[in-house]
């Protein structure tokens, strides 16, 4: 039961920078750009990092994108020969290509290693100069958190979906050692002339339970950490019991999101699902698939646009009964 047929876009699907561009591997690099951070910033050390510096640096950082689109050859080449299995290194090695190949900051180093008496302190991700000269050291992550808490709203409780990463542990870890790694005396050895300003370049995904996903849809406040930007990007979650009530009447197709499409909302052109042998589902077939996984699911949901594009509309985990429990357990330790 995987033939779908194609249903009109909803009206309400936002537009963004990455929205006019067809190639995925730089629609995933505009997203990396454009992207709301996933925090505000964190005084005195835990300032955003951004990739321009001027509205010409951004005009010019968004005709660069439309034209690396029209001939995406070599970022496509670069990509592939990577051999990238971790969302991590794929973020890493998109926003590397931008700084050797784009139109503003250029690239000094990457994943820099700090070591003492033979013992590795840590590895600074970026070391960046821009056109006007600053030099900048950004620690860039990508996150995709669910929310696991009830009416509390704190760090704690955004937890990753196999429990083994928690966003309050995240940003301490960021604060306390990775961007002061820069500033260390061990580091003038390396040869790197600073002063460098530590930076986040934090993006991602936050992932909230339906009926709070459902009411933010709604514009209902939703109290959410102060750390948080509240412009991040979101989804959803839910139970295996309680997903197909709601993926009926949601979306005409489903898809699972292999880990390294998790950056931007996907967008198909008409006839490139097919040749890339993507296949989109009903809800029964998705449900039947997920019913084997052992952990969270992601999904996406897709209709078609007027141009015959399948086109995201949300995304979300599908979660086994018994996730939510262990989550708020783990939120609490």
């Amino acid at each position: 039961m995987n033939a779908i047929r194609p249903a009109a876009l909803p009206a309400a699907v936002p537009a963004a920078q990455w929205d006019a561009l067809c190639q995925p591997v730089v629609r995933d690099l505009a997203w990396l750009l454009f992207s709301a951070d996933l925090l505000r910033e964190q005084p005195p050390v835990g300032m955003l990092a951004s990739a321009f510096e001027t509205s010409d640096e951004l005009a010019a950082t968004i005709a660069w994108l439309h034209a690396l689109d029209a001939d995406p050859t070599g970022l496509q080449r670069d990509i592939a020969a990577a051999r990238l299995t971790r969302l991590g290194r794929y973020a890493e090695c998109l926003l590397a290509w931008f700084l050797q190949h784009g139109p503003t900051a250029r690239l000094i180093a990457a994943n820099v290693p700090l070591r003492r008496a033979g013992l590795t302190l840590g590895e600074c991700d970026f070391l960046v100069q821009t056109q006007a000269g600053r030099r900048l050291h950004w620690e860039l992550a990508v996150k995709c958190y669910l929310h696991a808490g009830d009416s509390r709203a704190q760090l704690a409780d955004y937890v990753g979906p196999n429990l083994q990463d928690r966003f309050d542990l995240k940003l301490s870890h960021l604060l306390d050692h990775q961007l002061p790694l820069s500033a260390r005396v061990e580091f003038a050895s390396l040869g790197h002339v600073g002063p460098w300003e530590p930076q986040m370049f934090i993006k991602g995904w936050l992932f909230y339970p339906l009926g709070q996903w459902q009411r933010h849809e709604r514009d209902e406040p939703a109290g959410e950490p102060a750390e948080i930007d509240p412009a991040h990007a979101r989804g959803w979650w839910t139970t295996r019991t309680d997903w197909p009530a709601f993926a009926a009447g949601h979306a005409q197709a489903w898809r699972v999101l292999p880990r390294l499409e998790w950056l931007a909302p996907r967008r198909h052109e008409p006839g490139a699902a097919e040749a890339e042998g993507i296949a989109f589902v009903d809800a029964l077939a998705l449900n039947e698939r997920v019913a084997h996984q052992n952990g969270p699911t992601m999904v996406a949901a897709f209709w078609i646009d007027d141009a015959g594009r399948w086109v995201e509309r949300s995304r979300g985990f599908i979660v086994p009964d018994d996730w939510p429990q262990k989550a708020q357990a783990f939120a609490r330790q």
